[in-house]
């Protein structure tokens, strides 16, 4: 064999591989350039007050401090009911995600909304945006095409005022008329999981053709509740079937991310609910399903987890069981917002104190800028 051509595929060998080890070593190189307020700001996502976020704002500090993983938006008030809190007009809306974006290292932070359709759109007619998309109960009486039609509308819509990150689908299934937070909204896509799977795939490829990202929610299931977690404590282990997994296994290996509930299931934790549950976040959905993605909480500050846990018992809890964001709304109580600063420093000591691991946060680390790549 010719000389030379043994030295060239030498050189492409080694090149190929120091391209692979520079691939496989990034997110170490990212994680060793961060700080460790950082790194535990990049498992944030907060809500915040206010219609602008200028350079001067706490927002815009806490995002450029602690490399925030992301922000939810909100149109209602809770503190003014009078006054918007998030969302007032469509160029409003596209200002303030600039700015956010602005404050941003990388121009990819996680801006979210729940924008699923039906009762549960924050982008409404009255703030100038289309605001009339179906309820997912409704899709079955449409065409694939329809529905197809439908959904990349939706990200269109959101990708056009900046907004990255749509907190949806629902997979629950409808399987308990009582439950008025999932059955009675007309959330789901219907009992049947393969059908739910189905349609969840394609409100997920219709958001990416805009470049948005998706989260599958509520793991473990929502569907045969009868409380509501916004409210207390919600206990499924009678009601709750095992089906109601069936979408995320079906998912798993599609899903950018997965929202976990905060029902109590003995089934498959007799101590903890499932966002706080080591079991079923790290055991279930990561090990059995073989999700290997962004697992993010519901919001930490429902009554579900607020009236039970203390905060540092929460976020020890949360970040022990697996999830990867953490989510606090500052949304459903003015008596529970919290600063980011105290999150991050309670985290801190909970480092300090080796309840949690830096080697854990530094993993979840890792999977989030996974997820900001697709960006």
């Amino acid at each position: 064999m010719n000389k030379k051509f043994i030295t060239l595929s030498l050189l492409l060998t080694l090149n190929a591989c120091a391209g692979e080890h520079t691939a496989i070593s990034s997110d170490s190189m990212v994680q060793n350039t961060k700080t460790l307020d950082e790194k535990i700001g990049s498992m944030l996502m907060v809500g915040f007050m206010g219609t602008s976020a200028p350079k001067n704002s706490q927002i815009c500090k806490d995002i450029k401090k602690y490399n925030l993983a992301g922000v939810i938006l909100f149109d209602v008030n809770p503190v003014k009911h009078s006054e918007p809190k998030n969302i007032s007009t469509r160029y409003q809306v596209g200002k303030l995600t600039e700015q956010l974006q602005a404050c941003s290292q990388d121009g990819k932070l996680l801006i979210s909304v729940d924008q699923e359709g039906g009762k549960v759109q924050r982008l409404k007619s009255k703030y100038g945006f289309y605001g009339k998309y179906p309820k997912a109960k409704d899709m079955h009486k449409l065409s694939d095409a329809e529905v197809n039609k439908h959904y990349e509308s939706m990200s269109a819509e959101l990708s056009s005022v900046g907004i990255n990150f749509n907190l949806a689908p629902d997979v629950d299934l409808a399987i308990n008329k009582k439950n008025h937070v999932i059955y009675g909204l007309g959330r789901s896509f219907g009992a049947d999981p393969k059908q739910v799977a189905h349609y969840a795939n394609i409100f997920m490829n219709a958001m990416h053709t805009n470049g948005v990202l998706t989260s599958l929610k509520h793991f473990p299931g929502h569907g045969s509740s009868m409380g509501d977690t916004h409210k207390g404590f919600v206990d499924v282990t009678k009601l709750w079937k095992t089906k109601e997994l069936e979408p995320y296994r079906l998912l798993a290996q599609t899903a950018d991310t997965v929202m976990v509930a905060h029902v109590f299931n003995k089934n498959l934790d007799a101590k903890y609910p499932a966002t706080l549950s080591a079991k079923t976040v790290n055991g279930k959905l990561r090990q059995e399903f073989g999700f290997s993605g962004v697992v993010i909480t519901d919001d930490l500050q429902m009554g579900a987890i607020n009236k039970k846990y203390g905060l540092k018992n929460t976020l020890k809890l949360a970040i022990n069981a697996g999830n990867d964001i953490l989510l606090f709304g500052n949304q459903l109580s003015v008596k529970s917002m919290v600063k980011t600063s105290t999150l991050v420093n309670t985290v801190k000591s909970l480092i300090k104190s080796g309840e949690v691991s830096l080697a854990d946060i530094e993993t979840s680390n890792a999977r989030m800028e996974t997820l900001r790549g697709q960006l």
